[in-house]
């Protein structure tokens, strides 16, 4: 902590001002170091693909061979970044239920948010919860933000998918569908077929916050079973992903098969290229 932040915790008469003050900044510091820890392990196996050996870089970071190692293998791994830094909010959509007449979370939604959630904390991230209201309201002017919510539920969501120049959520009269513009391919969901089928499409990209200032990553399926695949691809692709593409905007369809009998995904994988989107 600079002795400046702390100088002036230090100072505040009030005792309860200060225990809040001081807990938030070491909430922020132990941030800070798990994202400081990230950076240098990153670094050092960048150094290593290059070319490097470990030896090398220890005499020219100044540290020993030993000491690099060490840091090579532990703390949190640099693909972690993929989902975010620091604090990550996992959003999902509220749903109305008339029996209750009360806002819900439906169940199949709740069991993807906490996955996200459980993924998102194996990366030392801090991870908050948060809502698309019941009238599809959702504050995406937000760092950290992972949407787990289709253009159906949500206005602003929908507005935001429309800014994906590759990628299109469309409707017809059978349902929702994920379109490849650049190839023209549609991506359906199984239950749309006949014979049913347990597979559904879905989509995965980062999109840019309305305000401009940042983006958020976005994960829908055209049903929640293809939602859950989503976050099953990431949580086993996560490092490819975010060797392809970092934290810059992309966009991809996911192609999920489930169990028909508990709705788990058994398969997922890419059904379109990973598209990396141009920054203007």
């Amino acid at each position: 902590m600079p002795s400046s932040d702390l100088d002036r915790i230090a100072a505040i008469d009030d005792p309860y001002l200060l225990l809040r003050a001081a807990t938030e900044r070491l909430n922020a510091a132990q941030q800070e170091v798990t994202e400081l820890a990230r950076l240098r392990r990153r670094v050092i196996q960048e150094l290593h693909a290059q070319g490097l050996s470990y030896a090398q870089i220890a005499e020219k970071a100044g540290l020993s061979r030993g000491r690099i190692h060490q840091i090579r293998h532990t703390g949190p791994a640099p693909e972690g970044a993929f989902l975010g830094a620091g604090t990550v909010t996992v959003v999902t959509p509220l749903r109305h239920d008339p029996a209750a007449n009360r806002s819900v979370v439906a169940l199949d939604d709740m069991r993807a948010g906490k996955r996200l959630e459980d993924l998102a904390r194996t990366f030392g991230l801090t991870v908050g919860s948060d809502n698309v209201t019941v009238d599809g309201r959702i504050d995406l002017n937000r760092p950290g933000l992972l949407v787990i919510c289709g253009p159906r539920m949500s206005e602003a969501m929908r507005t935001a998918y429309e800014t994906d120049p590759v990628i299109r959520w469309e409707r017809d009269e059978i349902g929702w569908l994920l379109r490849d513009t650049r190839t023209g391919q549609v991506f359906r969901s199984g239950t749309q077929t006949e014979p049913h089928q347990p597979t559904d499409s879905a989509y995965l990209g980062r999109l840019p916050r309305p305000d401009g200032k940042g983006f958020f990553l976005a994960i829908a399926g055209i049903h929640p079973n293809g939602s859950l695949g989503v976050i099953h691809f990431i949580a086993s692709e996560i490092a490819t992903l975010w060797g392809q593409v970092g934290d810059r905007r992309f966009s991809c369809v996911v192609g999920v098969t489930y169990d028909p009998e508990t709705g788990e995904p058994v398969r997922a994988e890419l059904a379109s290229p990973l598209y990396r989107h141009e920054e203007g």
